[in-house]
C-alpha cells in the first residue's frame, strides 16, 4: 500500500468536555451527524463515546452506542471504532478506601465491552494498562485486558492498542506473545493527557522505536498539543486523529465550532506534508481488518 496514505479518524466526542458546550455532540443523532460530516471531509474512521441525553455525563449504554452506529452505518462505509475506556474510571470513597467514590465507572469488564460484543465494529479500543488519569485512576488490570482481548478476537474485532507511557507498550507485547492479540498489532500512542507521557516530539520517537516492528500505529496529543502531535505523527510515519474529545480549540484562543472545522484543519497539515488521505478501502488494507 502507499506510504504516502494517511488514516485520519474523527475523535467525535469523548467523556469529558462540558457537556453544556453547545458545540460537543451529546444524542446518538448529533454524534453520528458529526461523524458523517467528517467522513464526507475525508475521514474514514469515527471513534464513538456515547453520553447520556438529558445530562451529557459519559455512558456505557448499549442502545446509545446502537443508535449512533446504525446511523453511520445506514449512510456510510466508514470504519467504527468503539471506546471500551468508559468503565475504568475509579475514585475512591475517602470514607471507605476500597469503595467507589462518586464519578467512579469501574466495572466487570462483560460490561465494558458488551455494546462490542453485540454491534460488533471493525476496531474497538483496548486500553491495555493504568495510570493516574486526571483527578481518578484509569484501571485495567492485567486479568481483565487479557479477557478482554481475547472476546475481540473471537469475534474478528481488532483491538487499538491504547498506551498512554512507555511501560503500556510492555503489556501490549505481552498481549501478542501469547497470541491474545494478533499480528499486525494495531497501537494509539496516546500523549498530552495528565499524569501519563507528555506531548513531545521526543517522546513520540520513543514510543515509536519502542513498538514492535510490524505495528501500525497513530499518535495524538491533547488541547493544545493536539495539532504539533498531529503533525508529528505524520512526520513519523503514522496516521492521525482529531476531534472534540482531544481539543475545543482549532488555534490558540479560538474554539473550534465542530468537529468539521478541526478536521479541515487536520486536512490542510496533511496536505502541506505531502501526505493523502486513505480511502475506506484503502484504510481496511492498511490496517488489515475482515
Amino acid at each position: 500500500m502507499d506510504s504516502d496514505k494517511v488514516i485520519l479518524t474523527v475523535c467525535v466526542t469523548g467523556s469529558f468536555g462540558d457537556s453544556t458546550n453547545p458545540v460537543i455532540p451529546i444524542t446518538p443523532k448529533e454524534i453520528a451527524e458529526s461523524a458523517l460530516e467528517a467522513y464526507e471531509l475525508g475521514a474514514v474512521a469515527a471513534h464513538i463515546h456515547v453520553r447520556e441525553v438529558k445530562t451529557g455525563a459519559p455512558s456505557m449504554e448499549l442502545h446509545l452506542y446502537e443508535e449512533v452506529v446504525q446511523r453511520i452505518r445506514d449512510r456510510s462505509d466508514m470504519i467504527i471504532n468503539l471506546s471500551t475506556g468508559a468503565g475504568a474510571r475509579f475514585i475512591p470513597d475517602d470514607r471507605t478506601p476500597m469503595g467507589l467514590g462518586p464519578g467512579s465507572t469501574f466495572c466487570v469488564p462483560e460490561k465494558r465491552i458488551e455494546h462490542v460484543l453485540r454491534l460488533k465494529p471493525e476496531i474497538c479500543s483496548l486500553d491495555v494498562g493504568s495510570l493516574n488519569f486526571g483527578p481518578h485512576v484509569f484501571v485495567n488490570t492485567l486479568s481483565h485486558v487479557e479477557w478482554m482481548a481475547e472476546q475481540m478476537g473471537a469475534i474478528g474485532v481488532k483491538p487499538e492498542l491504547e498506551v498512554f507511557d512507555v511501560g503500556h507498550i510492555e503489556i501490549a507485547e505481552h498481549l501478542l506473545k501469547t497470541g491474545r492479540v494478533k499480528r499486525p498489532p494495531l497501537f494509539q500512542l496516546c500523549m498530552g493527557i495528565r499524569w501519563g507521557i507528555p506531548a513531545t516530539s521526543a517522546n513520540m520517537m520513543a514510543m515509536v522505536e519502542r513498538l514492535p516492528a510490524d505495528s501500525i500505529w497513530t499518535g495524538f496529543g491533547i488541547a493544545a498539543s493536539a495539532f504539533p502531535m498531529l503533525a508529528q505523527s505524520i512526520l513519523l510515519g503514522g496516521n492521525v486523529r482529531i476531534g472534540l474529545e482531544d481539543t475545543l480549540y482549532v488555534t490558540k484562543g479560538k474554539r473550534a465550532s465542530s468537529n468539521k472545522e478541526l478536521v479541515r484543519k487536520a486536512l490542510e497539515i496533511i496536505k502541506a506534508l505531502d501526505k493523502e488521505l486513505a480511502t475506506p478501502d484503502e484504510a481496511r488494507t492498511l490496517l488489515h481488518l475482515r
